[in-house]
């Protein structure tokens, strides 16, 4: 079943192209991954199912339900996230006053059950959650950042550049708390740096290359095409 459907997407910044004739569709409870090289369209792609960019023509349908114009907000009640590579948290807060902006929409009660919840899958933050959100790692933000986007239970999560700047061990915590989301239930879809980890993990791809979608399918098949992967990936 499809829980994410674009159809013949154009859309930029104001007057500024950058995606032309995407499309796209996401099967629910699936990985999905965008790869490409830089400057592709990867991360305006994802702002744009968010509704963070201009829309000149085409659709993007979630759960059946056409959202292309709709607002960021109206989208997070429907229950989509996004998580930004960078500026996801409020480092001068503490982590429970993070989760409790996370929470924005829920009434108190609902913030109080939400985050008992959340603590669960996170409970790294359960002996800590007075400390400032400045003195956490890069790691350790990032999955704050997934714990404040659980708060409104989303059946659909995406990330941009999750494991950007982070060492090896880090980002190896971060995939595996994504492939943990992803088995709770929740749809992922992931542009990502480290485009072979990513492939490994994801179930379909879509390569962008220039606003355009050069090749979709199967990860695997992507993650051992030669041509594109030594033209595009830098992998061979």
């Amino acid at each position: 079943m499809e829980i994410l459907g674009v159809s013949d997407l154009n859309a930029g910044y104001y007057k500024i192209p950058v995606l032309s004739e995407v499309n796209l569709t996401v099967p629910e409870g699936s990985i999905c991954a965008i790869v490409g090289p830089n400057g592709s369209g990867k991360s305006t792609l994802l702002k744009t199912i968010f509704g963070l960019t201009t829309v000149y023509s085409g659709r993007i349908k979630f759960n059946g339900k056409d959202i292309t114009h709709l607002k960021p907000y109206e989208k997070v009640k429907l229950g989509m996230s996004y998580l930004p590579q960078t500026g996801n948290v409020f480092p001068n807060l503490t982590i429970r006053e993070n989760m409790i902006m996370a929470g924005y929409l829920l009434s108190k009660k609902e913030i109080k059950e939400r985050m008992e919840e959340v603590l669960k899958m996170f409970p790294i933050f359960n002996i800590s959650m007075d400390k400032k959100v400045s003195t956490l790692s890069g790691g350790e933000r990032q999955m704050l950042a997934m714990a404040m986007s659980l708060m409104n239970r989303p059946s659909l999560m995406m990330f941009d550049e999750p494991t950007a700047n982070l060492s090896p061990k880090l980002a190896y915590q971060v995939f595996e708390k994504i492939e943990e989301l992803n088995e709770s239930g929740i749809t992922i879809i992931l542009v990502e740096q480290n485009v072979k980890r990513a492939l490994e993990i994801s179930d379909i791809a879509y390569l962008l290359v220039s606003g355009r979608v050069r090749f979709q399918g199967d990860s695997n098949e992507l993650l051992g095409h030669p041509e594109l992967g030594r033209l595009y990936l830098g992998i061979s």
